[in-house]
């Protein structure tokens, strides 16, 4: 670590690497809750947006900011809810690190997003990481598509659908966060918690899905990924990334995806090749020159 780093980037160094082994626990929490994806999906943003609320009433910066800042919460809460609703079922299908990695995958949609919305041109260093994160893709599947089953194809789309979804997420809370008045971090996490929650319960009484929590190991499961991923991953990410170079803020959220893939490996006993290795290599590399390839830098699936 370069002498030349102040002691406040030091602290956010350890706060992001932190926040990012948090979060790389995520779809483990998912795998051992034992319910209905969209369930468990529903009580990671509403005891999230619970402990949220807490920090704020403690603050005192619980207020109204305003139907306007409401409204685009709600849009942000609906894509974030359609996020882990894609990426939950994505897990059941391929496993939590696969998941994982289809979803980093939003690195490479948001910039074509901001072409079309925002006339961004695309970084060079982008397009050419396209290509060897797609054959890092292929090498993680190992098997031709024709080969494999229904259920893993079905995974691979929900992956890439979260992605998709993430995209759109991050490009709401992007104009969230550009108004001048906009509430404080907490807040406006707190408020798309909620949002999604009720997005993700109306989705649980069309389908008759039950919010009963089956036994403690679910209830310890949905507390942890709501606690560690949902609010303390977050906020540690959240606070520390601008305080650090955008390459090494990249780098170091890498971790997320892979760890995932490691204790998918570790505590699901996924068979998994020296060439699938590879290709988690090289998917990860390619992530990795796409995070960082705008100026935003940084990828973190949740």
């Amino acid at each position: 670590m370069s002498s030349g780093y102040s002691a406040d980037a030091h602290q956010a160094l350890l706060r992001t690497t932190l926040g990012a082994m948090m979060i790389s626990f995520s779809a483990v929490f998912v795998k051992l809750a034992h319910v209905n994806p969209t369930v468990s999906g529903f009580y990671r943003v509403f005891f999230g947006g619970c402990f949220l609320l807490v920090i704020l009433l403690i603050r005192r910066e619980f207020r109204w900011y305003g139907w306007h800042f409401l409204g685009l919460a709600l849009v942000t809460g609906i894509f974030f809810a359609l996020d882990l609703y894609a990426w939950h079922r994505s897990i059941q299908y391929v496993g939590p690190g696969l998941a994982t990695i289809l979803g980093n995958f939003e690195v490479f949609m948001v910039p074509v997003v901001g072409f079309f919305l925002y006339g961004e041109k695309p970084p060079f260093r982008l397009l050419l990481s396209v290509p060897p994160a797609m054959a890092g893709l292929f090498m993680i599947v190992g098997t031709p598509w024709g080969e494999l089953s229904p259920d893993f194809r079905v995974g691979i789309y929900y992956g890439l659908a979260t992605a998709v979804f993430y995209t759109g997420f991050l490009m709401m809370f992007r104009k969230m966060q550009a108004h001048a008045d906009t509430p404080p971090a907490v807040y406006n996490l707190m408020v798309i918690s909620f949002a999604t929650a009720l997005f993700l319960a109306l989705d649980m009484v069309r389908t008759g899905a039950s919010f009963a929590i089956p036994d403690t190991q679910s209830l310890a499961a949905l507390g942890g990924l709501a606690l560690m991923s949902q609010t303390l991953g977050w906020l540690l990410i959240g606070h520390s990334m601008p305080k650090i170079p955008a390459a090494i803020a990249g780098l170091i959220l890498l971790l997320q995806p892979s760890l995932s893939f490691v204790w998918d490996v570790l505590f699901f006993n996924r068979e998994t090749s020296p060439m699938a290795w590879a290709g988690v290599a090289l998917a990860l590399c390619a992530i990795y020159i796409g995070a960082t390839s705008s100026k935003g830098g940084g990828a973190d699936k949740t």
